[in-house]
């Protein structure tokens, strides 16, 4: 399925290549930075996208593939922009990309501030890919009548996943530390965009039912939470080499996850002072990381976050189980989301 992604996504910007060039040579750049910042990926929601359809009795065939590779263009989208709200130096192990673009305005010598270009220039790219996101989809050679009858759950999925972001940046301002909180910006933000809305759009360009569509939102809403859990884990105690992004970089921007809402609810007076000290600290070093760490670890923030991912995760494959043996999901994919409910959230990328 990568693959099959990769490949759509190169014939998708080939075929772009001539609409920017008539706008001029100035726009190469543009173009390679989209496509280098989609080369690589874990391709879930494409897959999750496919699958769905899959499992609602569509057939195998480019279209769909090209169909559900369109949603790695809004998920580029959202992580373009999310990295200039966090202002994140790296993205996938490379520059982020308004860093990108500021390293070669500044390279060049230009007029203005290079962080200022990289900005608008990563601004404007994002909203670029979330247009392509719709040409892409409406481009795939589904047709018309199965186009518009997921439109409405595609914009539905766009919108709350902003709502997510802003979510995310007004519990930052609060210096939310509500575990509930936490977990909504979990749901809007990431969950129900990387797997649920995924999975419904690919029923819904099939024709599913309403029972089959809800047997997916049993199923995709725990796994996509579960999902987000994994990945805040990984933002404080990943690997750089595996994860591309610096260890502790969560703790640096103060993100309100799951994870440190436990700690401090669960913290002594000492450690909720700490916590409040250095979480959101841009400069944070080693050393602070290490601090913060040791509180999660002490608090039991992260053996309750671990629970809570392994909850989610039962809960998913239960609901998946009845939707395979009534019949509302066919059990090619019912065996493939099985795999990929352990794949999103046993991973370590």
């Amino acid at each position: 399925m990568r693959t099959r992604v990769g490949v759509a996504l190169t014939s998708f910007f080939d075929a772009q290549a001539e609409c920017l060039d008539e706008v001029g040579a100035d726009l190469a750049p543009v173009l390679g930075a989209a496509r280098g910042f989609l080369e690589t990926g874990k391709r879930l929601r494409p897959a999750f996208a496919y699958w769905g359809w899959r499992g609602a009795g569509g057939p195998d065939g480019d279209a769909i593939v090209a169909a559900a590779s369109s949603l790695e263009l809004l998920h580029a989208c959202a992580l373009i922009h999310d990295d200039v709200m966090d202002d994140s130096d790296t993205r996938r192990g490379q520059p982020s990309v308004h860093k990108r673009f500021a390293a070669e305005h500044g390279a060049a010598g230009w007029h203005g501030t290079p962080d200022g270009f990289g900005l608008a220039s990563a601004v404007l790219l994002g909203d670029m890919c979330l247009v392509w996101a719709d040409q892409m989809l409406w481009t795939s050679g589904l047709g018309q009548e199965a186009v518009q009858r997921a439109q409405p759950l595609y914009d539905r999925m766009r919108i709350q996943l902003m709502a997510g972001q802003y979510l995310d940046v007004l519990e930052q301002a609060r210096g939310s530390q509500s575990v509930e909180s936490s977990l909504r910006v979990a749901r809007f933000k990431s969950a129900k965009y990387t797997v649920e809305g995924p999975l419904l759009l690919g029923a819904a360009l099939a024709g599913a039912g309403q029972a089959t569509m809800a047997a997916y939102t049993a199923y995709g809403v725990p796994i996509g939470e579960a999902f987000q859990l994994r990945d805040d884990v990984l933002g404080v105690f990943g690997d750089p080499a595996e994860t591309g992004k610096p260890a502790g970089d969560d703790l640096r921007e103060g993100k309100r996850t799951v994870l440190v809402a436990e700690a401090v609810a669960q913290a002594t007076p000492g450690q909720r002072a700490l916590v409040e000290r250095l979480l959101g600290d841009p400069e944070l070093d080693a050393a602070g990381v290490t601090a913060l760490r040791e509180v999660i670890v002490d608090t039991g923030a992260l053996a309750r976050t671990e629970q809570l991912i392994a909850e989610r995760r039962d809960t998913a494959l239960a609901a998946l189980g009845t939707a395979e043996e009534s019949g509302l999901i066919a059990r090619p994919a019912a065996r493939v989301l099985r795999d990929l409910a352990v794949a999103a959230t046993a991973r370590r990328v």
